[in-house]
């Protein structure tokens, strides 16, 4: 197949592979209890005929088009038709409130939107309707929704009517690597999202660094991905779209964030992107399923892991260890590798910090975990671990291929390269805050081992600063806690204060089971007082304690009154906490644990 950095654009990309590929299966989903194709030569001429009804609507070169849907085989083919039409995807996420697609739609100045349910025109065509936008396009029919100043056409009725040519649409694309791809909104941590413009070389940057991953670290094949992160994100869009297009791969869309491990079952995928929170929760379903099987597996699960952080911590194993791990790799690991398919090249952690003994875990059950990291700015990948450079789960790896990475006095990491973004949308003087005389300043503090192994210590802005000018990163205090069986979430707080406290989240799963052996109801606002129930917490928070220095010992913690979600805010699309959220919400409970008898 044709190398990918001598290609000019995404679209470019997608077509050349559609040629090469044919009639090969490419985009999977499940209708009807079985999984369906669309070929590479079929989404071509969906992606054409679309490409032309969209120009055929008026679409310019250069329009901004947005896109709204789940995870489905029409979000790429639309992606795809946007940019072949000359125009610029605004993919946004399903869970935006009516009051978010307003922001993005005034802007982004989004001339017409694609998008897929009913379920999503709830929230999305308020917004449309008071807007300038020129016209909807449904991916599923829709009733009652047509407006007389903004038409919703069908998407199967504008394909039909709309026939299109692949080799005539790929003849007359005119991309660059130099042009404008997509706006990707960041979810928003502060503030309102802003607009990333991402160029059709900056996520091709990325498509080239992962290929030569996973060319020369793993082999090259038919890979296998499956699809499950939102989309719209920049990790999911890049990793879980354009690289498998790149790669020539096939993508199956997952059912549901329920269904993900009877899929992952089914699929049997070579390549995953996951965020850790996913991970975490994988590591403790497989925990449980072993510990119920009984004594045996048990044990074998014990010294798996045993032997694991030998090697890890020695190098080797002693002679007298092999005999054992010859035993687990030839009765134990294959059981756990046949859970996820029996295929798996690599799970690619990104989008927040992994906990190292989580990558430990998987590593030691013959799972090959490669931690990346990135930013939305940045196509989003920089860097990711991989086999050749020493696999080291504390670090996320050396920079990809043609990225340059450097450590600034302050100890920010700044990185130049074609992945850098053009800058924000409508807001030159962020730009010039964040990208200066070329390098972007990822607002990520760092440094290298002694391999040239990128290592995440934390971001600035989130560093806490106690009232004695200590400094305390609290990814690494959250990360260790939701570790404990007892907690499913946690914000540690502390800034200007003289300790460290936290918001706990119990974990639902143990609740439950607490709730049950100590005959009480298994609901967190009855048991929110129950001392008990705190003291459970408690002997969770000090066994973390245990490891943790003076200035980072969590001192005192409160529940929360539900979980943190998207729904309710205190969740970023990609699974990370909403700080300023969570704090504005509990910041007078957070304020009585510094009080003379909080919770100790």
């Amino acid at each position: 197949m044709r190398a990918v950095e001598t290609i000019p654009s995404l679209t470019a990309l997608f077509f050349i592979r559609a040629a090469e590929r044919g009639d090969r299966p490419f985009l999977w989903a499940r209708h009807d209890g079985a999984w369906r194709s669309t070929s590479w030569a079929e989404t071509a001429r969906l992606v054409a005929s679309l490409a032309q009804a969209l120009k055929a609507q008026g679409i310019q070169p250069g329009d901004r088009v947005m896109l709204v849907s789940e995870n489905r085989p029409e979000f790429c083919i639309a992606d795809l038709a946007i940019m072949a039409a000359g125009a610029v995807t605004v993919p946004t996420y399903t869970t935006n409130t009516t009051r978010d697609h307003e922001h993005i739609i005034a802007n982004s100045g989004a001339r017409a939107v694609i998008f897929s349910t009913s379920k999503i025109a709830k929230a999305l065509m308020p917004a449309v309707l008071h807007s300038h936008m020129e016209f909807a396009v449904a991916m599923e029919p829709q009733k009652a929704m047509q407006s007389a100043s903004v038409p919703v056409h069908d998407w199967d009725a504008l394909i039909a009517t709309h026939p299109g040519d692949a080799q005539a649409c790929a003849d007359a694309l005119t991309a660059t690597r130099d042009d404008t791809a997509c706006l990707i909104y960041t979810s928003g941590t502060g503030g309102a999202p802003r607009g990333v413009i991402l160029h059709h070389g900056s996520i091709l940057c990325n498509v080239e660094g992962c290929v030569d991953i996973i060319a020369n670290d793993f082999g090259w094949g038919d890979e296998i991905f499956l699809s499950f992160l939102p989309i719209s994100h920049a990790y999911e869009h890049s990793g879980g779209q354009f690289l498998p297009i790149g790669l020539g791969g096939q993508i199956y869309y997952a059912e549901s964030l329920e269904k993900l491990a009877a899929n992952i079952a089914e699929v049997r995928p070579t390549i995953m992107v996951v965020v850790p929170r996913l991970f975490e929760l994988l590591r403790a379903r497989v925990s449980k399923a072993i510990e119920k099987q009984g004594r045996l597996p048990r044990l074998m699960l014990e010294q798996t892991l045993r032997l694991s952080a030998k090697r890890a911590e020695r190098g080797s194993l002693a002679p007298w260890d092999w005999p054992v791990q010859k035993l687990l790799e030839r009765v134990f690991i294959p059981k756990i590798r046949k859970r996820f398919g029996g295929r798996m090249k690599a799970l690619v952690s990104g989008g927040a910090p992994l906990n190292p003994d989580v990558g430990t875990f998987f590593q030691s059950l013959g799972l090959t975990l490669l931690q990346g990291y990135g930013q939305t700015e940045a196509g989003p990948v920089i860097s990711c671990n991989r086999p050749s450079s020493g696999l080291r789960m504390d670090t996320v790896g050396p920079p990809l291929r043609g990225v340059e990475v450097k450590i600034a006095e302050d100890g920010e990491i700044l990185v130049r390269g074609e992945l850098v973004m053009k800058g924000y949308w409508n807001n030159p003087a962020e730009t010039a805050r964040t990208i200066k005389d070329g390098w972007l300043h990822t607002g990520d503090i760092g440094e290298f081992d002694e391999a040239g192994r990128l290592r995440i210590t934390d971001r600035k802005k989130d560093l806490i600063v106690n009232d004695k000018g200590d400094n305390v990163a609290p990814a690494k205090l959250e990360n260790m806690l939701t570790l404990q069986p007892e907690i499913g979430q946690v914000m540690v707080y502390g800034d200007r204060r003289p300790n460290i406290v936290g918001l706990i989240v119990p974990d639902p799963e143990w609740m439950k089971e607490w709730a049950e052996a100590h005959g009480k109801p298994a609901d967190l606002a009855a048991l929110r007082d129950d001392p008990a129930f705190h003291a459970a917490i408690r002997a969770a928070v000090d066994r973390v304690n245990a490891d943790l220095s003076v200035i980072e010992k969590v001192r005192r913690f409160a529940l929360a009154d539900e979980p943190f979600t998207i729904d309710n805010e205190m969740l970023t699309p990609k699974q990370s906490i909403r700080r300023h959220v969570i704090r504005a919400h509990y910041q007078e409970r957070l304020d009585a644990l510094y009080g003379a008898r909080a919770e100790e």
